[in-house]
Formats: C-alpha cells, sequence, structure tokens
C-alpha cells in the first residue's frame, strides 16, 4: 500500500479562508493525499469572513507533514509572535518535502527562521517586509526555491497548489486537478496588481488599508527576536 502524502494546512485566527481553501480543493485531489487543517486546539477558527474553519488536528497530534502550507490573512501579524506556532513550524520543516506558504503566510514562514536565504513570493503590499527575515523578495506568483514554494497573495494560492502538485507528482496529474475545477480565469478587469491596476484604486484601496500600515513594526519585533534558527532542508 501507497504511504499517503501528509499535507497540513496550518491555520490560526483571522485567516484568509481563501488563501488556503483555494488550494485545499486542488490538494485534496491529489492521489494519495490526506490533508490535515492544524491548529493548536479542535475549536471554530474564525476567517476574515463569516466563515468559520474547524481544525482536524491539533499540533500536539499532526503527524509528520510532507507538505506543510502557512496561508496569509490580518492573522499573520499575530502568528509572527506566536512561539507555539513558530515551533511547530520549525520542528515540522526538518522532515518535511516542501515548505510553502501562500500570501502573508510567508512572513509567518519567515518569522520561523525558516526563509532565511530563500526567494520567496508573498502578498504585492508585504513583499518590502520579507527582507526583515533574510529572505529574498520574489514578485512571481509562485516562487520556487529549492524546497520552498511561495505563493502571491489570495488568489494565487490556486497556481501555487497546481504547481506544488507538478513537482510533487507530474504535469498531467496538476492538469487533470485544474480541469477538473475548471480553473480557467477571465477576470472582467486588468486592476489585479499593483502594476496593472488605475492609479485610483491603487490609492484608494492603500488608503483604506491601515493594517498594512503598522505590520512592518511588527515585522521588525518579529524579526528582532530571530537569533539563530536556519532550517534548510532543501
Amino acid at each position: 500500500m501507497t504511504t499517503p502524502i501528509q499535507i497540513g494546512f496550518v491555520l490560526f485566527p483571522n485567516v484568509t479562508q481563501l488563501d488556503f481553501t483555494g488550494p485545499l480543493q486542488v490538494l485534496t485531489r491529489v492521489p494519495g493525499a490526506q490533508v490535515h487543517l492544524v491548529w493548536k486546539r479542535i475549536e471554530p477558527i474564525t476567517s476574515d469572513t463569516v466563515l468559520a474553519i474547524l481544525p482536524t488536528t491539533t499540533f500536539a497530534e499532526c503527524p509528520q507533514l510532507d507538505v506543510i502550507c502557512v496561508p496569509g490573512g490580518a492573522g499573520a501579524d499575530d502568528a509572527i509572535h506566536d512561539e507555539e506556532t513558530l515551533t511547530f513550524l520549525r520542528k515540522q520543516a526538518t522532515r518535511a518535502r516542501y515548505v510553502t506558504s501562500v500570501c502573508t503566510g510567508s512572513l509567518v514562514l519567515g518569522a520561523a527562521g525558516l526563509l532565511r536565504g530563500y526567494r520567496a513570493a508573498t502578498h504585492w503590499s508585504a513583499r518590502p517586509f520579507l527582507s526583515h527575515f533574510g529572505a529574498i523578495p520574489d514578485a512571481s506568483r509562485v516562487c520556487i526555491d529549492r524546497n520552498r514554494v511561495t505563493g502571491g497573495g489570495v488568489t494565487a494560492g490556486i497556481d501555487f497548489a497546481l504547481t506544488l502538485t507538478s513537482i510533487m507528482l507530474d504535469r498531467k496529474t496538476a492538469e487533470m486537478i485544474q480541469l477538473g475545477i475548471e480553473y480557467n480565469p477571465a477576470p472582467p478587469f486588468n486592476a489585479g496588481s499593483p502594476e496593472t491596476a488605475p492609479p485610483d484604486v491603487l490609492a484608494g484601496l492603500t488608503a483604506r488599508a491601515g493594517g498594512w500600515k503598522q505590520r512592518e513594526a511588527s515585522v521588525q519585533r518579529a524579526a528582532a527576536r530571530l537569533v539563530q534558527p536556519v532550517v534548510q532542508n532543501g
């Protein structure tokens, strides 16, 4: 019998649900995959929408993962200071085949010391902060550096998961999953990145997103606590 591929999404309160529900839809279709939603306790976790998520396992009971994935969201600003979460990530990363993230989940990996010396992607608004953790910011929608696979903001999670599937298995399997979920994006507006969005749209969003401006100080505090852990298994 083939050993299952153990895939775990490490959650936290105020997570952006699409950061992991997009990849979740893809990766649950990977042949032989066993997918876990991981948190400290089995209790509903609030997301950034009305959707609450019930974890399937805890940090203490989670098996050794082949793939660790950290999604992002406003809650990542707290997760980068949560030593229990960071310790879990460091421990799992020593034996994981792939250490991954979507959106600002890369900041959590960075705070755990898992991106030092690696290229990494994140949401465009958080890209300047990766360097605080010794990572090399990458503007790609999906960035692959050895066994670190990181996705850009939110919707990039589907691209990330399909890319990861092609690496873990093969391109045909990834394409079959893509076809199965009819992932054939054709956005109605060309405003999905700061490079293509109209200037007034970019200015308006930036003005409304006050939390982004506070993130740098939070990242600096988390980076200051990083003395050692450099984990490079791949």
